[in-house]
């Protein structure tokens, strides 16, 4: 991938004359069976592009799941930026949401001029909040169809939606079909340094790459970077398959401790994202995290110390990701401190620390 972005041939961005940016976009789009893709910096910007994009005046609202990136992590950037109002949907625990629910939170200014009208419904796949759960694929064609009538445009929040294209064996045009937009990052689990693709028809794309200027997204020579995204698309897709196997390792692992203190539904795991469920009896997850994050006098001694870096996702829950950086030997490393660590909670030593 470095070796890609050393030998990148580059131009200005800003006016379509990166060849290296060109092609990726391309490459994105044709992946996606869509028309048209544009390069931007972040996910995060690419679903703010998609909003104000598709909400094309200020006031109007978006359905998003209750538990989405866009609602929790992403600095309410639709109201701040875009003057878009979220309305939320509850999220199962597989990351769909109940399409009846949906249909009743859906409105028009047709019939009341008093009420905003929906603009835009958002989808997350795979999805953060749940565990890196790949949204059902009936799911997804059963909400294309309910929305198709109701004129009303798709946004999926692709983060890590490859994953969800391995896990689920599923092609990636076959998962969007009756999307209007998608926003995949090329970082997480792809690999690349940074970046993502907002994809959709010539037109939205058009419209998306005007605003991008507002946004401060206008980029010059960065086939630089494009090159990374191109290498990651081509090349660190299906591997994606690795961290999902590491990701279950580690779960089985944590899961051999017979712990009812840390825990995780083996079950539910699909990619690779772990949420570790904590007694907060005993440890909070902030708590965990910090102890998994140091490294004792007694590990020192040992053959490999190791640092285990992980989020509090909420008090009584710990997330868990697993990437492209991490090798076979990093999960077995994990997994030992891991149970080193869930040794010293059930027996209360972890206190002294």
């Amino acid at each position: 991938m470095r070796d890609a972005m050393y030998k990148a041939e580059v131009g200005d961005d800003v006016y379509g004359e990166d060849p290296t940016v060109n092609v990726l976009e391309r490459t994105g789009a044709k992946m996606l069976g869509k028309e048209a893709a544009i390069f931007v910096a972040s996910g995060t910007m690419a679903n703010l592009l998609a909003i104000m994009t598709h909400c094309d005046k200020r006031g109007r609202e978006i359905l998003v799941g209750d538990q989405s990136h866009i609602l929790l992590w992403e600095q309410a950037g639709a109201a701040q930026i875009a003057g878009v109002q979220l309305r939320t949907v509850t999220n199962k625990d597989d990351g769909s949401f109940d399409i009846k629910e949906m249909l009743t939170k859906v409105r028009d200014n047709k019939t009341h001029s008093f009420l905003p009208q929906t603009a835009l419904i958002c989808v997350e796949n795979t999805h953060n909040s749940c565990g890196g759960r790949v949204v059902p694929f009936p799911w997804l064609q059963e909400l294309g169809k309910v929305v198709k009538p109701l004129e009303i445009p798709l946004h999926m929040d692709g983060a890590r939606f490859f994953n969800s294209v391995v896990s689920s064996g599923i092609q990636a045009k076959d998962i969007v079909k009756d999307f209007d937009s998608i926003n995949i990052c090329l970082s997480k689990g792809l690999g690349a340094p940074v970046g993502s693709l907002l994809v959709g028809r010539e037109e939205f794309i058009r419209k998306a790459r005007y605003l991008r200027k507002a946004l401060g997204g206008g980029m010059r020579q960065v086939g630089l970077v494009a090159a990374a995204g191109i290498y990651a698309l081509e090349n660190m897709v299906e591997r994606l398959k690795e961290d999902h196997a590491h990701t279950l390792a580690v779960a089985k692992g944590i899961h051999e401790t017979g712990s009812n203190i840390v825990t995780v539904d083996i079950d539910s795991l699909q990619t690779n994202i772990l949420l570790i469920n904590l007694d907060t009896n005993f440890v909070t997850a902030g708590e965990f995290c910090k102890r998994l994050a140091m490294v004792t006098s007694d590990e020192i001694k040992s053959d490999n110390p190791v640092v285990v870096k992980m989020l509090p996702w909420t008090n009584s829950i710990a997330r868990l990701v697993v990437c492209c950086n991490n090798t076979n030997d990093d999960i077995q490393y994990t997994i030992k401190k891991m149970k080193l660590v869930i040794n010293e909670i059930e027996n209360e030593t972890y206190k002294a620390l």
